[in-house]
């Protein structure tokens, strides 16, 4: 349930200035969720970030916290950046009823952690969302954590790590190469990520399943065509464009469900029809995808990352090379070969053991490191 006119002028009381100042972090909203699961009490947000150019926009996303008495000691805080859900306004997580029982991240909120869940810029909130967009989407994690810090039942504090699945994976890589530079007063201590799409280029490339990579290709097209002005004409003729409009616009990702009888023809017909497009050479999509990329320069924090051999939508040997890079860069790396069926359970199935290293970081002790293993 989104906030609504009446407790935005409540907030107003909480989040001063929050209407007109615009400022990143800025907490405008937050309303009480009465469905939380027992030993939880939630917010659904909304708060002002910046795009990767600096304007200002509106952003959704959830705050969980134990319920109890408000610490006297802040809370630390997890964000959970979570996977592809779709690129159309209906298709935030916050919105989804399944939310709780698909959101890995919560389990931290048994931790003693505020779990901080963004939707991401686009999705519960007006424009389109720009998919696997590094800067928009780290920034709107980072603004997130600082919104959350203005609930006071919620009691969250200035360190934090994140954590994500898939395009979350994308983002929790994101938001740790961004932090010191955009949101310097908050404390980061780690960065997991459990099938991190890293190399965009060689991730749509070597994607093992090619029905879903048409799928991702669509909302991809879709949406760097809105947000940056990528012509959608290198790829297709007016047809396969349409087929791609309506793919991104009107299919969320559920992962209980299966996908509709016209969606099945539609991700086949673009499969068919981008078989021999290659976005790593067509431009302006090859440079983009590079932009986006995450770096291989160390962040400064140590790392976790997770990945299924398994994987049916992000190549396992795309996951290690990007690994391999960063452990060359110097960093400290865990990283863990987990099993379970597949992509869509990476996190799931990655949790326990991401959740102990992640209460390692908040207690100062060493990092461990496969750098030289994997």
């Amino acid at each position: 349930m989104r906030p609504s006119i009446a407790s935005i002028a409540i907030c107003a009381t909480v989040c001063p200035g929050a209407a007109g100042a615009q400022r990143a972090g800025q907490l405008i909203a937050a309303e009480p969720v009465r469905t939380a699961p027992a030993g939880m009490q939630a917010w659904t947000i909304v708060y002002w970030t910046t795009d990767g150019r600096g304007r200002p926009a509106r952003v959704t996303g959830m705050v969980v916290a134990p319920q109890g008495a408000t610490p006297r000691v802040p809370r630390d805080v997890l964000a959970w950046t979570h996977g592809t859900s779709g690129v159309a306004t209906q298709c935030a997580p916050s919105l989804a009823p399944g939310f709780w029982t698909h959101s890995p991240g919560l389990d931290g909120v048994r931790e003693g952690y505020v779990v901080v869940a963004p939707d991401y810029p686009g999705l519960g909130s007006a424009g389109v969302h720009p998919y696997l967009v590094g800067q928009d989407t780290g920034r709107s994690v980072l603004d997130a954590v600082r919104a959350a810090r203005s609930i006071p039942a919620a009691a969250a504090g200035r360190r934090f790590a994140v954590w994500g699945e898939s395009q979350g994976g994308h983002a929790a890589l994101w938001t740790g190469q961004i932090a010191r530079a955009y949101a310097p007063e908050l404390q980061l201590v780690g960065v997991a990520a459990a099938a991190p799409t890293t190399d965009l280029v060689a991730n749509v490339r070597q994607v093992p399943d090619r029905t879903v990579g048409a799928l991702m290709t669509a909302f991809i097209g879709y949406s760097w065509a809105a947000h940056y002005g990528a012509p959608l004409a290198t790829l297709g003729g007016p047809q396969t464009r349409a087929i791609m409009t309506r793919l991104a616009k009107n299919n969320c990702i559920k992962l209980d469900a299966r996908p509709k009888l016209m969606t099945m023809l539609g991700v086949a017909t673009v499969q068919a029809r981008l078989k021999d497009r290659d976005l790593g050479t067509i431009q302006p999509w090859a440079r983009l995808a590079r932009l986006n990329s995450p770096t291989t320069t160390p962040f400064g924090v140590p790392m976790l990352i997770a990945q299924n051999p398994k994987d049916d939508l992000v190549a396992p040997a795309v996951t290690r090379a990007y690994a391999q890079a960063l452990c060359r860069g110097g960093a400290r790396l865990r990283y863990l070969t987990i099993g379970g069926s597949g992509h869509a359970t990476s996190a799931r199935d990655s949790a326990a053991a991401t959740l102990r290293w992640i209460g390692d970081r908040f207690a100062g002790r060493p990092a461990p490191s496969d750098c030289g293993r994997i």
